[in-house]
């Protein structure tokens, strides 16, 4: 059984730097996007029939304690942990209970509360999920630290290496992205930088020239989705503001991750491409009927990574949608109109339905100064994109049903 599944509703937080809300706890935070995404679909808590919960820095069945605020039916509650992806495991997983006939409105929710600088490993004492990653990687690239940064910059160095691209394509997407997130009230971060400012700030891989503000923050915040069955849809009349998911899919690593031997493919580029291969058979697309994209940009390299990975340029080529101007505002296409991960903000589980609110949003043609015009249009079509290391990639198209 495979029904048609609908965005209904959406919602999120401002992204913050941790701790400046002071007293904002996570059950605050899921009650704020989940109320917003419960008033945005025009129904009640009553009406859902399943809930995901995403979260990665917290304690067992917090997403039970989370989602109470909204109310306390009964219904199941599943928690998921799926490292950077984790907003986007919440909604899969929400979507295919629609899918499968299971429920006719569901509700994701993603939420965190982290803390300030890189991310760090909470348990010290057992074997760490990415050590083969990292190992790998260190026989290609000299190890550094910290780990994420160096991992992504490490397949940058390798992209420009291998393909010619440069430091400042990198610093380039920064900058395109710094100033998406001018016009996005959500945004933890809403200034513009110079391709100047962006180069001196404070260095964090020197090979690279990747500094601080080429990568993602953390960030307190979330966001959080309903969704609904054709059924649901039509009962409730929703259908000028319902967004379908026309093509979905998760690809965890692949035997090419570590065969392969290249530091791409170690942060997750086969994934996505055999990600996005799937959904674009689901959809009846191809990269080119795209008009707007979020995609996961922790760090300037994995965003011109994903290029290539999407299919919106051949391996290799992907600096040169950089220099086209192929990516932002009257360009080929839009990508990260919300200020992406890089300026936006990084919540882990919040991250991935982040992205579905900001898809949402454009397809109805409600996102403002930030609007991309062909989106709305009758053909728009949507596209987003979220990563988690160790490791899954998930790609997801949208349309708008009244289409």
């Amino acid at each position: 059984m495979s029904n048609r599944v609908f965005v209904v509703g959406v919602g999120m937080t401002k992204f913050e730097k941790p701790g400046r809300r002071e007293g904002w706890d996570y059950p605050a935070m899921a009650e704020e996007s989940g109320s917003k995404a419960l008033a945005d679909a025009g129904i009640e808590y009553g009406a859902v029939q399943e809930a995901v919960a995403a979260y990665c820095y917290g304690d067992s069945t917090s997403g039970q304690r989370a989602i109470y605020e909204l109310g306390i039916t009964g219904i199941p509650i599943v928690n998921v942990n799926n490292n950077c992806s984790t907003g986007s495991t919440a909604l899969y997983l929400a979507a295919r209970a629609i899918a499968g006939g299971f429920a006719d409105c569901s509700l994701a929710v993603g939420f965190e509360k982290m803390q300030t600088g890189s991310l760090e490993s909470q348990w010290t004492d057992r074997e760490q999920p990415l050590m083969n990653h990292i190992q790998a990687l260190a026989e290609l690239q000299e190890f550094a630290m910290p780990v994420a940064p160096w991992m992504f910059g490490a397949a940058g160095v390798e992209h420009m290496e291998n393909y010619g691209s440069t430091p400042e394509h990198y610093a380039r997407i920064a900058e395109k992205n710094h100033r998406h997130s001018a016009n996005n009230p959500y945004a933890q971060f809403q200034n513009i930088y110079s391709l100047d400012e962006i180069q001196q700030a404070k260095m964090v891989y020197e090979p690279l020239g990747l500094t601080r503000l080429m990568c993602s923050p953390t960030s307190d915040g979330s966001a959080a989705a309903v969704l609904a069955s054709e059924r649901f849809v039509q009962e409730h009349g929703l259908g000028d503001r319902a967004v379908e998911i026309v093509g979905q899919a998760v690809v965890t690593d692949l035997p090419s991750t570590f065969a392969a031997k290249t530091a791409r493919a170690l942060v997750g580029v086969d994934m996505t491409a055999a990600a996005a291969r799937k959904v674009y058979e689901q959809a009846g697309i191809g990269p080119e009927d795209i008009d707007v994209i979020e995609l996961h940009d922790c760090f300037a390299p994995n965003e011109l990574l994903t290029y290539e990975a999407l299919g919106l340029a051949a391996e290799g080529e992907g600096h040169k949608l950089i220099d086209n101007g192929d990516t932002t505002y009257g360009g080929r296409w839009v990508v990260n109109p919300s200020g992406g991960l890089i300026s936006k903000g990084h919540p882990l589980g919040a991250t991935g339905l982040a992205q579905c609110a900001e898809m949402t949003w454009q397809l109805r043609g409600e996102a403002d100064q930030r609007q991309v015009a062909s989106a709305a249009a009758k053909s728009g079509v949507a596209l987003a994109h979220n990563i988690g290391l160790g490791g899954a990639s998930f790609v997801t198209a949208y349309r708008s049903a009244n289409r």
